[in-house]
């Protein structure tokens, strides 16, 4: 009995791996038929998906507990530290998911508008991104809301990613200088300013301190933009 215990006990440290959260060794193989990569694959999109939910039309980032959020993919604390080390960790995959799915949004309108004049083309690369990014109201509040002051490391994720639509907004004003559309300039501060702006005002509109419909939060920022990378008119 005492050998069979001790076998046992080696056996699960084994399983273990020695680890903590996000160092369990994963399954391998097969269960009912699915590969261990499918089910696990699976297991992060429900925690996904639940993080979302109760980030962003729940009691939010700070006030989710990591059991409260198992418990809404239908899955269990280990399973959840198989995946993530924290939900910090949850909230930075979500924050990247939403960026990249408005980005991928927008580099995909862009050849379908490259022949349009200045004006219409500006207006519809951003209406693009702002019909992604605004079209679930669980999206609008993790990447403008819940990401706001969480810790040194996601500031830092924000910044970086706010620099990719920055560098974005500076690579089309040097395109458009370059078919004699707008003057040869830097367009980095009006750009970086524009992008503050979108920040600020879907931060203020999704708390409830602007008092106006989606449609016309949008109408203003395509305004913004077309005044910061336009010259004026004489």
């Amino acid at each position: 009995m005492h050998a069979t215990r001790v076998a046992c006990e080696k056996l699960c440290r084994r399983e273990l791996g020695g680890g903590m959260a996000g160092r369990l060794r994963q399954p391998t193989g097969s269960y009912g038929g699915r590969p261990a990569a499918e089910r696990r694959a699976e297991r992060r999109r429900r925690f996904l998906d639940a993080g979302l939910e109760l980030f962003g039309a729940g009691p939010g980032y700070r006030a989710t507990k990591v059991a409260e959020l198992s418990k809404a993919a239908g899955l269990s604390t280990r399973q959840f530290y198989e995946e993530f080390h924290t939900l910090e960790d949850l909230l930075a995959e979500l924050h990247l998911q939403i960026n990249d799915r408005a980005e991928q949004t927008v580099l995909a309108c862009l050849p379908g508008v490259e022949d349009l004049p200045l004006h219409d083309r500006t207006t519809a690369l951003f209406r693009a991104y702002a019909t992604d990014i605004t079209a679930d109201p669980r999206r609008v509040r993790i990447a403008f809301v819940e990401i706001i002051g969480v810790s040194p490391r996601m500031d830092q994720q924000r910044l970086v990613r706010r620099k990719r639509w920055i560098d974005f907004l500076c690579a089309e004003a040097a395109r458009a200088a370059e078919r004699g559309e707008m003057a040869d300039r830097d367009y980095r501060v009006a750009a970086t300013a524009f992008i503050g702006g979108i920040n600020g005002l879907l931060h203020d509109w999704t708390v409830g301190w602007v008092d106006a419909t989606l449609e016309q939060i949008i109408d203003e920022l395509v305004l913004m933009l077309l005044g910061a990378m336009h010259p004026p008119r004489s």
